[in-house]
């Protein structure tokens, strides 16, 4: 402490910060693979979005199937991908394990299968396209399956670092638990 009349006190002057606590490296790692984490989830959300759109504007026949294309088959199962981003979101504030495998696996399950499949049942048809130039669906005059593809390659990254990034978590939060019951 500094007194009116005299120095400051011995250990004061700030460079005893070597000695202080820090928050240790797993907590910080958490943090940002969390944040990493919420904003894949926030992407994956927006694709999920655009696909439930067009799936219920050709199913709804809100416009002619020349402007949006009819869905294609592995569109339908993909719509279940939001269930395994709901479960990371709520595995993340309380830092729950089980819901994070469960999402993780269902991910592979309802994310990254879908769209393997709708890679195959798509294939023929932008085979056609790239030999032939001919285009039967559309999506506001742009073919669909280019569409389609480039929402796939978007979307595989974006589950992958889900995986990836939840399976660094998981270790992380493991490695924790363990240091803790070294204890």
């Amino acid at each position: 402490m500094a007194s009116r009349a005299g120095p400051r006190a011995t250990g004061t002057d700030g460079s005893d910060f070597q000695h202080r606590e820090r928050v240790a490296s797993h907590y910080q790692m958490s943090v940002a693979l969390k944040s990493e984490i919420k904003k894949l989830n926030l992407v994956h959300a927006l694709l999920w979005a655009l696909v439930v759109a067009q799936v219920l504007v050709s199913q709804l026949n809100l416009v002619s199937h020349k402007v949006v294309a009819s869905p294609y088959q592995w569109e339908y199962p993909y719509l279940l991908s939001i269930i395994p981003t709901s479960i990371s979101f709520m595995a993340l504030p309380r830092n729950n394990i089980s819901y994070l495998v469960i999402s993780m696996i269902s991910a592979g399950l309802f994310c990254v299968a879908p769209i393997i499949y709708g890679g195959m049942e798509m294939f023929p048809v932008a085979q056609q396209l790239y030999r032939h130039g001919k285009a039967y669906r559309f999506i506001f005059g742009f073919s669909a399956v280019s569409v389609l593809y480039l929402l796939m390659v978007i979307a595989v990254q974006v589950h992958g670092w889900q995986i990836y990034y939840s399976k660094k978590l998981l270790d992380t939060w493991f490695t924790s638990t363990q240091d803790k019951k070294k204890k």
